[in-house]
């Protein structure tokens, strides 16, 4: 069966990244730019940085910083807005997944019309979005470089899960620089969500042989930097290796898709407003648990990157070593016990469960799970 692989046509990583990449936009063409940011962002001048770059290469532009941590139906609109009373020709994201997936949003609606919702599913849209270059500033959601799109959908309390070749930004950049300034939980998180990304596409009945050897490096970059990322935010190096660890998780999970964490993680995410990562690292080794019922090689396989030795080891006891490996690095990065510390209610369960299994996320997953799996997965966690 043919398969396809998607990725922004050019991808800019290392430092002074964004000083190439607004070179690449002046070359490109592009002369008004609607910047799609977060208060934070503006607040430690990193978003005045980027303008006055792109102010000193003739380029205006105007910023939205109204994205929150998960971006809204409502940020979408009142980005759109801006835009459009601008007359911008592109957008620039600013920041981790929130900028970039409301950016995205934005960018497709833009030129498909209609409402954000109306493109919820698998390549909905009929016309590219406005160009959009994804300036990067966290190593770990690479919505940079993806064609997933996650908005909450305010009225209904989901998180939309959009997936579209026509959300693929036209050009990604990481500048390790950027991020050295991020507080070690939320590099804890993002982190762990790069893990996510790259442990669901390995295991995804959609992986290949790109795919696969994007996973177990990113795998094997997470281990070896994370804990460095977290406790020393300002090596340069940690932060290089990470934002190429997450870069190439997403390359993984963009082709391979994901699985039953993220589709549970968004319900998390959407119903209670809770840190996307965070929910990734607590789900973790919970679904997999459930996976290592088919795939327990596979696992085995994450437990070797992971750098535990496995050779003696049967494909079973190679996937427990993976569980453990995951939840070591948890405690590692001081991510929260359990769900029930995050203020998940057993009794919503049932509710969350149903819409996990409604999303797109999770049609790729090893094993296909009833409702009450989900909600036993969902249990395991609290």
């Amino acid at each position: 069966m043919a398969a396809k692989f998607f990725i922004p046509s050019v991808n800019v990583l290392g430092k002074d990244a964004v000083t190439e990449a607004i070179g690449d936009i002046k070359t490109l063409g592009f002369k008004n730019a609607l910047i799609v940011t977060d208060k934070p962002l503006v607040e430690i001048g990193l978003v005045a940085q980027v303008t006055d770059k792109l102010a000193s290469n003739d380029i205006a532009s105007v910023v939205f910083d109204g994205v929150q941590p998960n971006p809204t139906t409502g940020n979408v609109v009142a980005g759109l807005e801006l835009l459009k009373e601008n007359s911008c020709d592109f957008v620039i994201s600013l920041g981790g997944g929130s900028p970039h997936d409301c950016a995205k949003g934005i960018a497709l609606v833009a030129t498909n019309g209609g409402s954000i919702k109306d493109y919820e599913g698998l390549d909905v849209s009929t016309k590219p979005q406005l160009p959009l270059v994804a300036i990067n500033t966290t190593a770990g959601t690479a919505s940079e470089m993806t064609r997933f799109c996650i908005i909450t959908d305010e009225e209904r309390h989901i998180k939309m899960a959009i997936v579209d070749k026509n959300t693929t930004p036209l050009l990604s950049v990481n500048d390790p620089e950027l991020m050295l300034l991020k507080p070690a939980g939320l590099t804890a998180a993002t982190g762990m969500d790069a893990l996510t990304h790259a442990i669901e596409a390995y295991v995804s009945i959609a992986a290949n042989p790109i795919t696969d050897a994007c996973a177990i490096k990113a795998i094997e970059l997470i281990k070896g930097n994370l804990v460095e990322a977290v406790e020393n935010g300002q090596s340069i190096e940690a932060r290089d290796q990470m934002a190429y660890a997450q870069f190439l998780a997403g390359m993984a999970f963009n082709n391979a898709s994901l699985g039953y964490v993220h589709a549970m993680a968004h319900q998390l995410g959407g119903f209670y407003d809770l840190p996307h990562g965070v929910c990734n690292a607590l789900l973790l080794p919970h679904v997999q648990a459930y996976n290592a019922q088919v795939v327990p090689e596979r696992l085995k396989d994450v437990a070797k990157a992971m750098g535990v030795e496995v050779s003696a080891m049967s494909d079973a006891e190679g996937a427990s070593a993976a569980l453990e490996a995951i939840k070591a690095l948890s405690v590692a990065v001081k991510i929260p016990e359990n769900l029930t510390k995050l203020g998940v209610k057993a009794e919503d369960i049932p509710t969350l469960a149903d819409n996990a299994l409604k999303d797109a996320c999770g049609f790729t997953n090893p094993k296909q799970a009833t409702h009450e799996e989900i909600c036993q997965i969902f249990t395991n966690a609290l």
